[in-house]
């Protein structure tokens, strides 16, 4: 598909951009190797070049400025710290996954000040971070579209204009509702395979002229095999991706039993203290084989209590998400949280395990007593 031609390049070419793990080390490389001056702040400091003081100082000094953070609390509290110095010359990008109605109440907040604001939700991770090929979904006036284009085209290979502020971020939630699905039927077809006493890699082999055969497959069959979890997108937030999800569901009524699965496998493996794993290590739960890294009695862990802690993900550590630079505090949840009731999206729930338990009881009850 054909992109549309740039806009004229924006007059004022100091850029901020608000979040430094991969995907905004990786943004900001880009706008820098474009020509624009670009400006950076993260909760935590870091060692590089116009490291400024406060997202406050950021909004002085651009007027363009990326937002790359984590969760809804992270980005209307970054989007409050900025609403003070925000002008009518500012325009604001929103790239994190949060809920359409977070997203519509960032956007209040920046408009509010005369500012303009453009819901940038992207997909693909740090292959596509690092080659500058990332896709963004986007929402905002063609007005704010229009200036902020070159600002997006620095960093990305397509930009798929979705409707106006909340649109895209319900479209970002149902790819990742068909990409989190996608893993968790392939661990089920890895674990059936494996009960029949067949080679894993003939699995693959039949999947890859499969009509279901995806990008995604692609990419994570193999490190599924090797046992490989390092996180391009972590549990945690595709957990919290798949709460959103949930809580959408909720509001309408839907019954969504492929994302609830999903929700509560991963959430699975937060309790066993994978959180900060790729998604895919969902298949923990299914293969017997251990491999490198894999602990064949993982601990449950109590909760984290809430904190200030910084990214959980670390450049060192080589974590990356696909939506979101984990800049969040370290993320609690209340029961209601994982089956979509809280208004806050939270990555873990205790008490999804002891329902399930509860539902499984009756169940069996019902069987051994000759119900149908």
């Amino acid at each position: 598909m054909e992109r549309p031609a740039s806009a004229t390049q924006p007059k004022h070419t100091n850029i901020g951009v608000v979040g430094l793990g991969i995907i905004g080390r990786a943004i900001a490389g880009h706008l820098r190797r474009k020509g624009f001056s670009v400006f950076v702040w993260n909760r935590s400091p870091r060692p590089v070049p116009n490291f400024v003081g406060s997202p406050g100082e950021l909004a002085g000094l651009c007027n363009y400025i990326q937002i790359l953070v984590s969760d809804d609390d992270a980005l209307l509290q970054t989007v409050e710290q900025l609403s003070e110095k925000l002008t009518p010359r500012h325009v604001i990008f929103a790239h994190s996954t949060v809920a359409p109605d977070s997203m519509r109440a960032a956007a209040d907040i920046v408009e509010r000040r005369g500012a303009r604001f453009v819901e940038a939700c992207f997909t693909g991770s740090k292959g596509a971070a690092e080659k500058g090929e990332l896709v963004y979904y986007v929402g905002g006036t063609d007005e704010a579209l229009r200036e902020g284009r070159p600002i997006l085209e620095a960093s990305s290979k397509e930009i798929v204009h979705i409707g106006p502020v909340g649109q895209a971020s319900a479209i970002k939630i149902a790819t990742n509702m068909v990409t989190a699905g996608s893993i968790q039927a392939t661990a089920e077809a890895l674990a059936l395979v494996q009960a029949q006493g067949l080679p894993l890699e003939k699995f693959v082999e039949a999947m890859r002229v499969n009509a279901s055969y995806s990008g995604t497959l692609a990419m994570k069959l193999p490190k599924m095999l090797e046992r490989d979890f390092a996180p391009h997108f972590s549990v945690k937030h595709m957990l919290k991706d798949m709460q959103i999800a949930s809580q959408i569901a909720l509001s309408h009524y839907l019954d969504l039993g492929v994302t609830a699965a999903a929700r509560d496998q991963l959430f699975e493996q937060m309790q066993w203290g994978h959180g900060d794993d790729d998604y895919s290590a969902v298949l923990r739960k299914y293969l017997n084989e251990p491999g490198p890294g894999y602990s064949e009695e993982p601990q449950i862990q109590e909760p984290l209590e809430q904190s200030d802690a910084e990214e959980s993900i670390t450049a060192s550590a080589g974590a990356e998400t696909q939506n979101v630079e984990p800049q969040e505090a370290d993320l609690v949840a209340s029961p209601e949280s994982v089956l979509g009731f809280s208004g806050t999206m939270n990555a873990t729930a205790p008490a999804a395990t002891p329902l399930r338990r509860g539902f499984l009881k009756q169940l069996l009850s019902r069987f051994s007593s000759g119900e149908e």
